[in-house]
Parts: structure tokens; C-alpha cells; sequence
């Protein structure tokens, strides 16, 4: 189904949502109206939300984020939630108030600057239910779109991450990824948590799978981050991850006699 076509496509019953698309996002204003046509077209035969979390935008996101919700359907529920941070807290917050907000039991998490395909997510749906409980999908981005410096940059986080961590995931830092709500309320919640949320979920005892993603250049806007300073924060914050998985306790209760 083209994407212009998305608002005008029959919705099934929304609520409950089977699916709750959560976006971070600051300053990404030109971003919002297409990537959500992307959305719906993408989930339209799946009963979902999405909840946006603007992280203390300083740029038009609000008024897009506005002009978004008004131009889609409201049967069956509200198809496009906005939440906004009154300052920036961080992507890793904005992930975390959406999940709390969402109404749907898998939560399906893309980042806001159209990088990511919306088109992925019934797919990697599908095997996260085919996985069942406690189950991390994690987007694996095989062909990158991004500059060569923060291709290496990701190679080399990814590579110390791995060796220290043992995630067994070749892409942590793609921001397409698929989970239950109820797994994510249960992790450990600190700035950048979701550059290590495969980690995070083999602590809980959970699994985690990688599937292939399309990956897109950056069409409008600009990125958020520096290269350099985000590597230099990932590999400090693996220390802090690699803390907490040596002292990770997961007790077993034995049946009543």
C-alpha cells in the first residue's frame, strides 16, 4: 500500500493495541509526517498505536506532531499518542515514557530520523510471537547507510561490546527492535539503556534474536549525535553494564509441596 494512501486505508479495531510502534524523537521535525505514513501503511492490517516521545524538541516537532494526529483516523481508538519531555532527558528516557504509555503488549521501538523501515516491523513481529515470552528481535542492519567514520566507529563499539558483554548480537545499535511491554518494565533503566537492552535482557533470563533490516540514508534533518562522543560514552557505559551482569540474580521458587 503507497504511504499517501495510509490515512485513508480502513484501520482494524485498535484496542486492544497488538503492537505499540514507539518513537523518540528531538528535533526531527521534517521526519514526523513521513515516517508516520510509512507507520500505518506498514501496520495497516494490524491493530497498533504509536506513541511518539518528544524529548524537549527546540524545532517544529510539536506543531508536526500535531498536524500528524489530526490528518489520520480516530476509529477504534487514538492511532497517534504524542508525549513530551519538558527537556531533553536523553533517547533512552523518551524509550522508557513511551513503553510505560503504551497500551500494547509488544512494543516495537524505531528511531524518529527515517533511517529505520517501518516495513520491518510485522515481520520481525511475527517472529518475536513465533519466539514467544521474554524474547528481544533485534534489527541487524547488514547494509548500512551511514558515513564510513560512524560505520567504524559502530564496528569497533560493537566488537568491545560483544568480547565483554557476550550479547550475541552483531547490531546493538540499530533502533528497530521488538519486545513485550512486560520485559522492559522489568530491566534496569539508566541514560543510554538502549544501546545495551540485548544485554539487559539475557540478565533477566530473557532471549535474543537478530533479523535482518533495511536500512536507509538520512533524508532530512540532521543527526542528534557525534560520532566520536557517542563512542566514547558506549564504551564507558559497557563497564557499567558488565557490572551489572556480574551480579546479576535470577532466583527459581520451587513448587508447593
Amino acid at each position: 500500500m503507497p504511504a499517501e494512501t495510509a490515512a485513508t486505508a480502513p484501520r482494524p479495531a485498535a484496542f486492544p493495541p497488538l503492537v505499540s510502534v514507539v518513537v523518540p524523537v528531538r528535533n526531527e521535525a521534517p521526519n514526523i509526517a513521513p515516517l508516520v505514513a510509512e507507520i500505518e501503511a506498514a501496520l495497516a492490517a494490524i491493530p497498533h498505536e504509536i506513541v511518539y516521545v518528544d524529548d524537549g524538541s527546540t524545532d517544529g516537532t510539536p506543531a508536526a506532531l500535531r498536524e500528524a494526529a489530526e490528518g489520520l483516523p480516530e476509529e477504534g481508538g487514538e492511532p497517534l499518542r504524542r508525549l513530551r519531555h519538558r527537556k531533553s532527558c536523553g533517547q533512552s528516557a523518551a524509550i522508557a515514557t513511551g513503553v510505560r504509555a503504551a497500551r500494547g503488549e509488544w512494543i516495537a521501538t524505531l528511531d524518529g530520523d527515517g533511517q529505520n523501515d517501518p516495513a520491518d516491523i510485522p515481520r520481525l513481529l511475527r517472529r518475536a510471537q513465533a519466539e514467544g515470552d521474554a524474547v528481544l528481535v533485534a534489527g541487524h542492519r547488514v547494509t548500512r547507510r551511514d558515513t564510513w567514520v560512524k560505520r567504524r566507529t559502530s564496528l569497533v563499539a560493537n566488537a568491545v561490546r560483544a568480547r565483554l558483554l557476550g550479547d550475541a548480537t552483531p547490531d546493538t545499535g540499530c533502533g528497530l527492535k521488538v519486545f513485550p511491554r512486560a520485559l522492559f518494565l522489568d530491566l534496569p533503566r539508566f541514560d543510554h539503556m538502549h544501546r545495551f537492552l540485548p544485554a539487559l535482557v539475557l540478565r533477566a533470563g530473557g532471549r535474543v534474536v537478530s533479523e535482518p533490516v533495511n536500512h536507509r540514508p538520512r533524508l532530512r534533518g540532521r543527526s542528534n549525535y557525534g560520532t566520536l562522543d557517542r563512542l566514547a560514552v558506549s564504551l564507558f557505559d559497557v563497564a557499567g553494564v558488565a557490572w551489572l551482569q556480574r551480579r546479576a540474580s535470577r532466583p527459581v521458587l520451587e513448587p508447593e509441596d
